[in-house]
């Protein structure tokens, strides 16, 4: 069974260890603030000003000065500091982030991110921070759906469409399997649908290599 966008998140939430600071994508990487481990403190930060991001509010809490970067509505949590939008992209662009989950168009076998426009006449471009993110981040991590609707694996030799950041990417969270780009190729981790993961094989056109014995026996 594939996993729901949810699930990608929640799955996502598990690798983000202790003491990091992170930033969370628009779109499904902004569900990873509501399945962090209890016990474990990571700080969000959100690229229009916020540093101690809390997760999504509960129905009837919203406060409607509290939003992230893709205006959702978010909370705060204690200790949380708010400041400029240029001292926020400082943090960014100055290395002082952990790790940046991001959504994809597509992510290619060297870790080429592309997410901010695809070769659509007809689509809004939206970079926002994502470049900044894509290079200043220590770890980056991206979650996708392995498919488009119409079928197209987004894990690619090659992306086609204009590049967000070049090998920036370390690990592709999908619904499909979870993949590592690493410096002898694509590994990949965790499968969750064995017919999914056959599929995207017979459309990358490179080798993918197994480590799910590798991840079990640690």
């Amino acid at each position: 069974m594939r996993l729901s966008r949810a699930e990608i998140a929640a799955r996502v939430a598990q690798d983000i260890p202790d003491g990091s600071y992170a930033n969370l994508g628009i779109g499904v990487p902004t569900l990873v603030a509501d399945y962090l481990p209890e016990g474990r403190q990571i700080i969000l930060h959100t690229e229009n000003g916020l540093l101690g991001m809390g997760p999504a509010p509960a129905e009837g809490e919203i406060d409607e000065d509290l939003i992230n970067a893709g205006k959702i509505y978010v909370t705060e949590m204690p200790g949380a500091a708010y400041f400029h939008h240029a001292d926020s992209f400082a943090m960014m662009r100055g290395g002082h982030l952990d790790f940046c989950v991001l959504g994809a168009f597509q992510v290619s076998a060297r870790g080429d991110l592309a997410n901010w426009r695809t070769n659509s006449p007809s689509a809004i471009p939206g970079v926002g921070g994502a470049m900044d993110l894509a290079v200043g981040a220590k770890h980056v991590y991206v979650v996708m759906e392995l498919f488009t609707k119409t079928g197209e694996c987004k894990l690619v030799a090659d992306c086609d469409y204009p590049l967000t950041g070049k090998e920036c990417v370390e690990r592709i969270y999908t619904d499909v399997a979870l993949f590592e780009i690493r410096p002898d190729g694509v590994h990949v981790l965790e499968v969750f649908d064995d017919a999914g993961l056959e599929e995207a094989k017979q459309q990358i056109g490179f080798a993918l290599i197994d480590s799910t014995v590798e991840l079990a026996s640690r």
